[in-house]
This record gives structure tokens, C-alpha cells and sequence, in this order.
């Protein structure tokens, strides 16, 4: 399941351009973008120093010079103009409710950029009430079918605005306090 999933986003995303997996853990999907994707330039993005140390090692070990580990919070990116809408994809398997997802995911994209989120079963119901903040943060997404998990699905947030300079606000709050 754990690597369908990380298959499952490759169709939505683009061969090349900048590529972030905030939460990346273990490394699904970001270094198997990395592998399928080698025009892209990947972020894994992680703010336990002990798993980005993993993700270092095997990057290192994997040969992956188109990837780069990040040892940081989604939020702390998304505030940094060197991060901050500089992404053509960001994905996230995983990590948090959609309302969540789109708080540190938007701020990172680029407009016309795309988000990519396995959802499983609860996509229909996360992007139902994901709404307000996707329409706040400047987000258009849809729930699609995906290739190689069956009983799952995606969520593709398109960016069709500029996120406010407001969000993503400080670490934690947006779990604490979603968005809607």
C-alpha cells in the first residue's frame, strides 16, 4: 500500500520543474519521484531530524543527485521567500487533514501549480470541507481516481491565486485551528 500510494501521484505530476514532499518519512512518494522523475528537482521535507537523517542517508546511498532533504516544518518553508511560491508540485502522503494539507502546501506553489494528496476513501469528504480554506488560500482541486490502489483516490489542488501573505501561519496553529 505504501508504495502504490506514492505511485498513485506520478500521473498528476510533472516530469521535471521543483518538486516538495512535505512529511516525506520513510520517502514515499518523494524518492520515488526522484527515480521516475529525474528532470525534477525534489524536497523532502521533514521536520523529525532523525527521519530527514534517514532521507539523507538514502539519498545519498541511492545516487539522487536531483534531491535535496530539508530538516524543516512545512510552515517555516512556506514563510521563506526562498520556498515560498518557487514549486511547481507539492505532495504529502499521510500528514494531516486537507484543510491542513492546503495551509502548508498553497504558500509553496507556484500559481498554476498543483498539490497531490492520497486521500483513500475520505478524499470526497475532506475536499467537501476543505473548501473555505482552499478558496482562501487560493486553491481549485478535485478528487480523482487512482491507477494502482484501488479502493483509493487523489486530491488535485490546482493553484489558481496567490496565497495571502497571512498563511501559512505560525507552526502548529493550523492543526490546532483549520481553516472553514
Amino acid at each position: 500500500m505504501l508504495v502504490a500510494d506514492g505511485l498513485d501521484v506520478l500521473p498528476a505530476l510533472p516530469a521535471a520543474g521543483a518538486i516538495a514532499d512535505l512529511g516525506s518519512g520513510a520517502g514515499i512518494p518523494g524518492i520515488l519521484i526522484a527515480l521516475l522523475h529525474p528532470s525534477a528537482r525534489v524536497v523532502l521535507v521533514e521536520a523529525s531530524r532523525k527521519k530527514a537523517g534517514f532521507l539523507g542517508i538514502a539519498v545519498r546511498e541511492l545516487g539522487l543527485a536531483n534531491v535535496e532533504v530539508a530538516c524543516a516544518r512545512a510552515e517555516q518553508l512556506g514563510r521563506d521567500p526562498a520556498h515560498r511560491d518557487r514549486y511547481d508540485a507539492v505532495t504529502a502522503r499521510a500528514v494531516a487533514d486537507l484543510r491542513v494539507l492546503a495551509e502548508y502546501a498553497l504558500p509553496l506553489l507556484r500559481v498554476g501549480g498543483i498539490a497531490v494528496f492520497p486521500k483513500g476513501a475520505s478524499a470526497s469528504r475532506e475536499l467537501a470541507a476543505a473548501a473555505h480554506a482552499l478558496a482562501v488560500l487560493g486553491g481549485v482541486a478535485a478528487v480523482r481516481a487512482t491507477e494502482f490502489s484501488r479502493s483509493s483516490s487523489i486530491v488535485v489542488v490546482r493553484k489558481a491565486f496567490a496565497t495571502p501573505a497571512e498563511y501559512p501561519r505560525r507552526p502548529g496553529l493550523a492543526e490546532r485551528r483549520p481553516i472553514g
